[in-house]
């Protein structure tokens, strides 16, 4: 067994992406996860990854955005150590010693997934896919590992966004494929989100950019209509005793364009452009704030989606409405409890 010496500066504390990596840790915590901050920095030295990136930097980016997910502290000091996998058997005792088993485990199983990736690389059509994304949940005992991944492609596409190597497109359509669909699969809509939203952009650059030009010369009307929008349902619910969170829910670039190549559809005529999301306490307030909503705008025909009698199949459920409002253009609502929408 290698013996491992660590190095602990006081001026790591306070360092702003560890600080984002240890959000919501208590004093113990963020103890361990410095520990397997600075032990990386000289394990890793100037290893870079298959796409260019330097393996550190995106070990570390790893576990902020996990961090970000309010994921668990083994989770984020396993993405730390994501790249000793090949080292695993050196460094076991170590890790186990220092960190646990659970690390361990994660660990080993990132590195069982390698020859998977690999396999993904070379399969394209969409049966295959599929099977991939079923082989690839089959062979994780702990759910976390898909995690790490997840956070390990969100990264690599972040890092393509500003640097151009002639891989980025296939990393891009491999997201598409195989990323965003297990995202999609198990209700993980942050990853899935940004992994679509990245792999657009990589891939079209240019639509990328000219919807975001469009949603930002906009943006604040858009604001200022989901603000009257917000405070107008809320009063509305509270009036018939519905106490409901009601937010603006985010744009995501890739669904708007998705939608405008599908449907035929021009920029306006996009129902989530202007989304609202109603959380409310029980199922048949959801179906009461529905009727509110209906009552308030004029439902638009054809889209409405009842999610929670009939749920996705990864049990996703809500209810989906898109209404016409004053100004004649429209908005999208989704409603759900708040168990729902955890």
């Amino acid at each position: 067994m290698v013996s491992v010496v660590h190095a602990l500066p006081a001026e790591a504390e306070g360092h702003e992406a560890f600080d984002l990596a240890a959000r919501g840790l208590n004093a113990a915590a963020r103890a361990t996860l410095l520990d397997a901050w600075h032990w990386t920095t000289e394990l890793y030295g100037e290893r870079k990854l298959s796409s260019g990136e330097a393996v550190l930097p995106h070990a570390q980016a790893m576990a902020v955005i996990l961090a970000g997910r309010e994921i668990d502290l083994d989770t984020r000091v396993a993405a730390l150590l994501f790249d000793i996998g090949g080292s695993l058997t050196e460094y076991r005792d170590v890790v186990e010693q220092r960190y646990g088993k659970t690390v361990v485990d994660l660990v080993a199983g990132l590195d069982r997934l390698t020859p998977l990736r690999l396999l993904m690389r070379d399969s394209a059509a969409e049966q295959q896919t599929e099977v991939l994304r079923k082989m690839l949940l089959a062979m994780v005992a702990d759910i976390r590992v898909v995690l790490l991944r997840l956070a390990s492609r969100t990264q690599t596409l972040r890092w393509l966004v500003d640097n151009a190597t002639p891989q980025r497109q296939d990393y891009a359509r491999e997201s598409l494929e195989i990323y965003a669909p297990l995202a999609n699969r198990l209700g993980v809509w942050q990853f899935k989100w940004e992994l679509e939203d990245l792999s657009l952009r990589l891939l079209e650059p240019e639509t990328y950019k000219r919807i975001a030009k469009m949603l930002d010369e906009r943006r604040v009307e858009r604001e200022r209509f989901i603000a009257g929008a917000i405070e107008r349902v809320r009063e509305e619910l509270k009036a018939v005793g519905i106490d409901a969170e009601v937010i603006g829910r985010p744009k995501h670039i890739y669904s708007i364009w998705n939608k405008m190549r599908a449907k035929h559809l021009g920029f306006d005529e996009v129902y989530d452009v202007r989304a609202l999301r109603v959380i409310v306490a029980t199922v048949p307030e959801c179906y009461a704030a529905l009727g509110v909503i209906h009552n308030l705008w004029s439902p638009i025909e054809g889209e409405f989606d009842d999610y929670i009698a009939q749920p996705k199949g990864n049990n996703y459920r809500s209810l989906h409405t898109a209404v016409v409002v004053e100004d004649g253009r429209s908005l999208e609502v989704q409603i759900r409890t708040r168990e729902m929408n955890e």
